[in-house]
């Protein structure tokens, strides 16, 4: 073989098919096309007329359905008045931040126009999520499920369910985005909110949301898609077996409540073992001076029989949710979305390169309350930062690495920037979140899932390594920091882009909770990062520039 090329396992297969004089046709993995009208429409979930982002008419919106490495097509309509974008939370857009829909990496819908998102379900199986991720739309709606299947060839540790279902939970705000932001950006607060629904239900109608057949298995993929509380799942008088989160099997434990942490996604499985009838699922707020629920029905197939009144309650105290983390183990003998054991990466046994800490603050600045990470509060770029990096004028919009690995907690100061960290493609790193305040943060990173290997009270220190799991760690994207705390994670930055690091707390987020990660590959090859697509929408200065030389 000639010095230097590269011989894939497609090429031997084509070049053995050449030389058999077999006429090869390999197939490009399927496509799934969709056409989505953004508008705003009226709910009712909780008995009065509201306004709320709707998709097709719909509240939640449509449910992506696809298998592992299909190719999703979305034509996006914004029949809005305002700017919009769509971010897929969860999906890891190898080699793609062009399609990561944030206000850092892309330019916004505008009203009265449209945007085809294209990306691929790339190397992942699971339970996910998408939302609008410009100011606070999120909280008035335009969410929806993703589910990813394995495909066929790909054992899963456990049987083929009767039927899958997917259950949005999250919190309900009468008030539209617009008012939200304004309450914010006066430097109050967004309150608490009104209730908490079920896919787009609070129970306070009988709503029959789900059906199962008398002694048949179900999946149930749980996700709060909500913007500021934890809120504990449960289903009256049965148990669940976890089985997947964030995108990995796990070890099957029993559980008969969960606590689904702001941006997590839960796969459970639950068996129609019980009397025939009505039993209620609820979901309802943890570590709230406030109480919020909804209840969801499920009925068995063929009774009418109502639930009981004797609903199931939420555990109490933080101590639970920490002890139930702690049962949380990858499955390391499950395929994911690939023929090969999840545990076949021995990620404890690998030299870190680089510790970050990133510390929580609050604090006001001319008066009004901002959020910071590390002494800094993220400030939104007039582009977006990708399309500033690609273009090569870093310097006239951003610094890299303006806030340091270890942040000085005497400092009370908080700075208003872009927050761009550097990273050095392939470098495995470890990141420390330390929550310092009285309520549970919860943090997401775009295009990666890393390894959750530890929590612990108070201050971090190198002597706290002691206890992370280095063996069997879920591979995940969100992980919760509880109150006056520390968790720890583990990842290799290998998919060049720039990606959104931010609290998940939505009104933290907007008011500058947040950092991009930049990971750019220095052989700026398409190997390890796709070229702007010729679809991609520019904007401000760049709007009549000619694009930069492509990749090759």
């Amino acid at each position: 073989m000639a010095a230097g090329r590269v011989f894939t396992s497609s090429t031997f297969i084509r070049t053995l098919a050449f030389l058999l004089g077999i006429n090869l046709v390999v197939a490009e993995s399927p496509y799934q096309f969709f056409t989505w009208n953004i508008t705003l429409g009226t709910i009712s979930p909780m008995g009065v007329p509201q306004k709320a982002i709707l998709i097709n008419g719909d509240y939640p919106g449509p449910n992506i359905n696809t298998t592992t490495n299909n190719n999703i097509v979305i034509n996006v309509f914004n029949n809005l008045d305002d700017p919009f974008l769509f971010s897929w939370h969860g999906f890891q857009q190898r080699k793609n931040s062009w399609q990561d829909g944030m206000s850092g990496t892309n330019c916004p819908i505008m009203p009265g126009t449209n945007f085809t998102y294209k990306f691929q379900a790339k190397d992942q199986i699971g339970s996910y999520y998408y939302f609008p991720s410009l100011g606070m739309q999120k909280a008035s709606g335009g969410f929806g499920g993703i589910r990813i299947n394995s495909r066929m060839y790909i054992p899963v540790p456990y049987d083929q369910p009767e039927d899958d279902y997917t259950v949005l939970i999250g919190e309900l705000y009468t008030q539209l985005y617009k008012a939200l932001e304004s309450r914010l950006d006066k430097g109050r607060g967004i309150g608490n909110p009104v209730g908490v629904h079920i896919n787009g239900q609070t129970g306070k109608e009988s709503t029959e949301l789900f059906v199962m057949k008398p002694s048949k298995t179900y999946r149930y993929r749980i996700c709060n898609i909500g913007i500021k509380v934890t809120l504990n799942f449960r289903i009256q008088g049965h148990n669940m077996l976890l089985v997947e989160m964030d995108g990995s099997h796990v070890v099957q434990n029993s559980y008969d409540s969960l606590d689904v942490h702001v941006g997590q996604c839960f796969s459970v499985l639950v068996t129609a073992d019980k009397k025939p009838g009505a039993y209620q699922m609820m979901a309802s707020t943890r570590f709230t001076k406030y109480d919020r629920s909804a209840t969801g029905l499920i009925r068995y197939e063929g009774t009418k029989t109502p639930p009981s009144p004797d609903l199931p309650k939420a555990p109490v105290g933080w101590m639970w949710s920490l002890n139930q983390f702690e049962s949380f183990e990858w499955n390391l003998t499950a395929s994911a979305a690939r023929p090969n054991p999840q545990g076949s990466y021995h990620y404890g046994s690998i030299n870190i390169t680089r510790t970050i800490k990133l510390h929580n603050s609050v604090g006001k600045v001319d008066g009004k309350n901002r959020y910071a990470i590390n002494g800094k509060s993220f400030k939104e770029s007039a582009v977006p930062l990708k399309l500033v990096e690609y273009y090569g004028i870093v310097d006239q919009y951003f610094k890299y690495d303006t806030i340091p690995d270890e942040p000085k907690t005497n400092d009370k100061s908080i700075v208003i920037e872009p927050i761009v960290i550097k990273a050095v493609y392939r470098d495995f790193v470890e990141i420390i979140f330390e929550n310092p305040e009285k309520s549970v943060q919860s943090y997401h990173l775009d295009g990666y899932s890393f390894f959750a290997v530890g929590m612990g009270f108070g201050r971090w220190s190198e002597a706290s390594r002691k206890g992370y799991n280095l063996v069997d760690a879920v591979s995940r994207h969100t992980i919760q920091v509880y109150p006056n705390s520390w968790s720890a994670i583990m990842l290799t930055f290998d998919n060049a882009g720039m990606w959104n690091l931010r609290s998940e707390v939505w009104e933290r987020s907007y008011l500058g909770q947040q950092i991009y990660v930049s990971v750019i590959s220095p052989a700026r090859s398409l190997r390890d990062e796709y070229n702007m697509p010729e679809s991609e929408l520019l904007c401000g200065p760049f709007a009549k520039l000619p694009k930069p030389e492509p990749y090759t």
